[in-house]
């Protein structure tokens, strides 16, 4: 375990959970494996171990030790956590049509749509297997319910992804379903599990729930004005899927008549033409709307960051000040 503040927060927190996170990646390997079925574990291994960060998993983690839990099924739980992730991914991408993820080819490209569909829901049902073996309604409840709401959120994002009328307040119920919905049970869940109070049990998940919308905003503005070395995508992915994102729902907003045929021709008919992304990224431009939306999520992190206040005083907890932090600081 390290007090070191430096590097990055998330790798921070990997090398004090360093046991228990090799703990989550062995039980996440032997739950995934399938006796009649090998493209199961080929297509998860595929996703999980593609150097994703673990955030979420770690989430849980931290907030249990956090709370001062001393026992095992923390590692149960992160490992849920994980595999709800994963299988969310494996259908965004077959929904979304994506042919990357993580800068590799996407399971629904290397394989087939009915694979990545399939394995999705076989993660979905281990995911439940594992979090009944912790005997603990309240975390069953937490995660069923989070699991609705993410799928809740991901048919609302079909409806309102490219309809000009989608407002904020739409749009944040798409990423407070899709996106902040597993981040708050993450947290939650670690002090559920660990006997917190309910005032601690509400701060964990009132972080997490800002911690996730942050982290949405950041990633919908990286669209923009991200590195796709480091992103995984291309600058515009959004535009050219006809996403209505934060940012462009900003823009449309403070459109005038031209401006609106324009939005409505390139994202609700989906007639774009070479020039198309550049005028769109000039409009955002014109209009503040990345300056916006960048203002926005700094508010989510602060929300985050304020939520952290009730909880005990710990090296875990200036660790999750610091992811906050640095979730928003993808942008500077």
């Amino acid at each position: 375990m390290t007090n070191e503040k430096t590097g990055k927060p998330h790798d921070r927190m990997a090398t004090y959970l360093n046991d228990d996170l090799t703990a989550v990646n062995e039980l996440i390997r032997r739950r995934m494996a399938s006796e009649h079925a090998p493209r199961i574990p080929e297509v998860t291994a595929h996703l999980i171990e593609a150097g994703g960060k673990r955030l979420r998993p770690m989430l849980t983690l931290a907030t249990a030790h956090l709370c001062g839990y001393q026992g095992q099924y923390h590692i149960h739980l992160a490992a849920t956590v994980e595999f709800i992730h994963t299988a969310t991914l494996l259908h965004d991408d077959v929904v979304d049509e994506s042919a990357q993820r993580r800068g590799r080819p996407t399971a629904n490209l290397l394989w087939d749509n009915k694979s990545s569909v399939l394995v999705g829901d076989y993660l979905f049902a281990r995911s439940f297997q594992l979090m009944t073996e912790t005997n603990n309604m309240r975390v069953l409840a937490i995660l069923a319910n989070a699991s609705a709401t993410i799928a809740e959120g991901e048919v609302l994002q079909l409806t309102a992804a490219q309809n000009l009328a989608t407002d904020e307040d739409v749009y944040l119920k798409v990423v407070r379903g899709k996106t902040a919905a597993l981040f708050s049970a993450a947290t939650e869940v670690g002090g559920v599990i660990a006997g917190a109070t309910p005032e601690q049990e509400r701060a964990l998940y009132e972080y997490g729930d800002a911690l996730g919308v942050a982290f949405q905003i950041v990633d919908d503005l990286l669209d923009y004005q991200g590195d796709s070395q480091n992103t995984g995508k291309n600058i515009g992915d959004d535009f050219r899927e006809r996403k209505l994102t934060l940012p462009l729902i900003k823009a449309v907003a403070k459109a005038d008549a031209d401006e609106r045929n324009f939005w409505i021709r390139t994202i609700e008919k989906g007639h774009q033409h070479d020039g198309d992304l550049e005028h769109a990224l000039s409009l955002l431009h014109e209009h503040g709307a990345l300056r916006d939306t960048k203002a926005q999520a700094l508010e989510w992190a602060e929300l985050a960051k304020g939520a952290l206040g009730k909880l005990p005083d710990h090296e875990l907890r200036e660790m999750l000040s610091d992811l906050a932090d640095y979730v928003v600081s993808r942008i500077n």
